[in-house]
């Protein structure tokens, strides 16, 4: 049986080896942009220097202390007189008596050989 005829002529076709034409770039097809977010940490260490300042003061308080020192000595003086009176002793202090000098007197004003309690002590001295 024959085949029919398709109507184009040719009957069983022939292949033939291929040609491999160069390689052809279409234009890009874009897609939008997908954002990615890669995070990058950085630790970073910030001194914070805070300074504080320690004065010591030393205070000295001086006390001036004045010291006056001050001697005493103390001198005793004895002045002595003597006089013989033999008989012209006047009562009333005109004698020889009343012509004591001022040098002679005791620390009381009278003159030794009055008779008083503290002249009588000294004469024994």
């Amino acid at each position: 049986m024959r085949r029919k005829n398709c109507g184009c002529g040719s009957r069983k076709p022939i292949y033939c080896p291929p040609n491999v034409h160069p390689t052809q770039v279409a234009p890009a097809r874009v897609s939008p942009t997908q954002e990615v977010v890669k995070t990058n940490v950085f630790h970073t260490v910030v001194p914070h220097v805070h300074p504080t300042h320690t004065r010591t003061v030393n205070r000295h308080y001086i006390h001036n202390q004045h010291y006056f020192p001050q001697t005493q000595s103390v001198e005793n003086e004895y002045i002595q007189t003597q006089s013989n009176n033999r008989g012209n002793v006047s009562p009333m202090g005109q004698g020889p008596m009343s012509q004591v000098s001022p040098m002679s007197q005791g620390p009381m004003g009278h003159g030794h050989g009055c008779g008083c309690r503290p002249c009588r002590r000294r004469r024994g001295w």
